[in-house]
């Protein structure tokens, strides 16, 4: 078959739907050429990763540079499609041209838009953007690739969508998440951010269901019985969300919280392994990535009770309610206190962790196709 792939968000940062994307094209071309070249692939990009990529037997590039929600998606985007008369295509987000009637499958990576559409997405327009865009994915379908059991549900419940037409296949945690034991390793990460405490990592975006003020809150409760604790926290700090910083500012933190900005990948494996306990404080997941990549590091994780987290982590964390500071104080407290704890939580953490495979991923898409 001559099967598309939507590579508009392909990354190879580790940012979830980019790095599900790039890991996702890899594997398939590699599982492709083992399987003696039943497909060729055609990827869509937008620059710079169009003119980064270099094609392979089988494997053909288009520029399309056309961003999600335009005009040119609508357009461009979809007058490339219906040009190459694909058997196939698969989408690795929902931004799909509407009027697009070839067969397709796509992957939802959550309804994070359905519950907590965020500051940014409060003008009318977006909002039925999103919604009729959304909806018409879901709708003509062949296939849904569903990232969790949980975001299943949520599909299913939002979109009234047959079970039978949604199919479950978690991502993967990338090789690069492996312990480090040597200090050396990780002093110039922790120099560089000025990190010379135990501390608590959160790393991601800071929107409003990634729910930081809680954390914040519940880090100022805590430092009262823990002085020599930090919090760091990563990610580029957004205008639509000053709450975070200003209540570091009202509880007097600004010693105590370190903000790095974005980080490298290095530096983010490298914050994973130094940290005493990495924090998960999310309202929504569809899948939940950054507690596995910490539990791949050898790092213990507590974790709010919420969505799709506990279905990912499993037993391998503490939990806490993220609507109560108090609850995830204690629990913190708790896993910091205890070493039995801690190493229990390592070890079982860094066998769960390993049995998410991007490999594994790509063989049950691939699987799919046919």
């Amino acid at each position: 078959m001559r099967i598309g792939i939507d590579c508009r968000m392909y990354s190879s940062r580790f940012t979830g739907i980019g790095r599900y994307t790039k890991e996702l094209v890899e594997q398939l071309i590699t599982l492709n050429k083992v399987q003696n070249f039943p497909h060729d692939f055609v990827l869509f990009f937008n620059n710079p990763e169009f003119h980064e990529f270099q094609p392979s037997p089988h494997v053909q590039k288009i520029l399309v540079n056309a961003k999600h929600y335009s005009f040119k998606e609508q357009t461009r985007f979809l007058r490339l499609l219906n040009k190459e008369r694909l058997d196939l295509v698969h989408f690795a987000h929902f931004n799909i041209p509407i009027f697009y009637r070839r067969p397709y499958l796509v992957t939802i990576h959550d309804l994070t838009l359905s519950f907590f559409p965020g500051r940014k997405m409060r003008a009318f327009f977006y909002r039925l953007a999103y919604a009729l865009t959304i909806r018409n994915a879901v709708r003509r379908a062949k296939k849904i690739i569903a990232v969790s059991k949980h975001t299943k549900k949520d599909i299913i419940e939002q979109f009234h969508v047959p079970e039978e037409k949604i199919h479950v296949i978690y991502h993967g945690v990338n090789p690069e998440f492996t312990p480090i034991k040597d200090p050396k390793i990780l002093a110039p990460t922790l120099k560089k951010f000025n990190i010379n405490k135990d501390f608590l990592l959160y790393t991601g975006v800071w929107r409003s269901h990634k729910n930081l003020p809680n954390l914040i809150r519940a880090f100022d409760i805590l430092k009262r019985k823990t002085p020599d604790l930090d919090l760091v926290i990563t990610g580029r700090p957004d205008p639509y969300y000053p709450e975070v910083k200003d209540i570091v500012h009202k509880l007097h933190l600004e010693n105590d919280v370190v903000f790095t900005n974005l980080v490298t990948d290095k530096d983010l494996v490298h914050l994973y392994n130094a940290a005493s306990i990495y924090t998960f404080p999310s309202l929504y997941e569809g899948f939940g990535l950054p507690p596995l990549e910490a539990m791949a590091c050898a790092t213990p994780v507590a974790a709010s009770n919420l969505s799709s987290i506990p279905e990912i982590c499993a037993d391998n964390a503490v939990y806490f309610d993220p609507y109560d500071p108090t609850d995830i104080a204690n629990k913190i407290e708790l896993l910091y206190k205890d070493p039995d704890l801690q190493a229990k939580l390592i070890q079982s953490g860094l066998q769960h962790a390993a049995t998410f495979s991007w490999v594994g991923m790509a063989e049950k898409t691939f699987k799919l196709f046919q």
